[in-house]
């Protein structure tokens, strides 16, 4: 058992009341908003996070994530025949930064009408691909970068696109050259490769399992297809600045089913 679990059940993860057993093995991950995080329990038991029944691996994973406006407190219930065990999670505070991106071509700021319904379009199929719920076991891998480089854009900040106020940005943007290598940071399956998306260009996702899924944008070059299985580390796609950018560089999101969650809750430090 390392500190950070046992920093995260006494300072974060509070058992109420008396338990019978011991149904929580681990959890991993610091609860906040925009985190996810991944436990395990005894096969065949229920999870429930508040009154939401999470789904289960065979092995007893599960995982669950906090959305950026997410304040908590939630609550964690396990149960197992008689017993059972329940977990108030509190959620870290987090402050958001304000990023104002100028020079942006005024028609992907206010598209017109028929831009918009080709938006709607593409954001369908997005959505449609995001409420895969597989079995894959990639979320349970500890992530890694999916490239390296600056890093210029963070997840929750709230975006001023040429003076005007619009969404927070759900992502981590990466600088890199066009056509730099980008790899899957964990394993899956391909669920959505589209060359030329209006907002996010070259758009890429990849179910990792229960609901987790990641997503790159304004890639150069897609080099897999839907439906391809791909192993961490593995060569996916190549940077670009295609779709609604100012330069090359990955928009890197990561998604709980529609949860817009941090990727960089899910790694370490960027390499150098």
């Amino acid at each position: 058992m390392t500190f950070r679990y046992l920093l995260l059940l006494t300072a974060l993860l509070l058992p109420v009341g008396a338990t019978a057993s011991e149904l929580l093995l681990s959890l991993r991950g610091d609860p906040a908003p925009g985190a996810l995080l991944v436990g395990q329990t005894r096969p065949g038991a229920a999870v429930m996070l508040d009154k939401q029944q999470l789904r289960l691996t065979e092995s007893g994973h599960f995982t669950f994530g906090f959305g950026r406006d997410d304040t908590g407190p939630a609550r964690l219930y396990i149960s197992e025949g008689s017993d059972s065990e329940t977990y108030e999670i509190t959620l870290a505070h987090r402050e958001w930064d304000i990023q104002r991106v100028d020079g942006l071509p005024q028609r992907t700021v206010t598209p017109s009408a028929d831009a918009l319904a080709r938006i709607n379009a593409e954001a369908a199929q997005v959505r449609q691909a995001r409420d895969t719920d597989s079995t894959l076991y990639g979320f349970t891998e500890p992530f890694i970068w999916p490239v390296t480089g600056r890093i210029t854009g963070v997840f929750g900040s709230q975006r001023i696109l040429n003076g005007e106020p619009r969404r927070p940005h759900y992502g981590v943007d990466i600088a890199a050259p066009t056509g730099t290598d980008i790899v899957a940071p964990a394993s899956g399956v391909i669920t959505l490769a589209h060359e030329d998306m209006f907002y996010s260009g070259g758009t890429l996702l990849i179910d990792h399992g229960l609901g987790v899924s990641s997503t790159y944008l304004h890639l150069s070059e897609i080099l897999v297809s839907e439906g391809d299985t791909v192993s961490q580390g593995d060569l996916i796609a190549r940077v670009g600045a295609t779709g609604r950018a100012t330069g090359p560089h990955l928009c890197w999101r990561v998604n709980w089913y529609q949860e817009r969650l941090d990727p960089t809750t899910l790694v370490g430090e960027m390499p150098r």
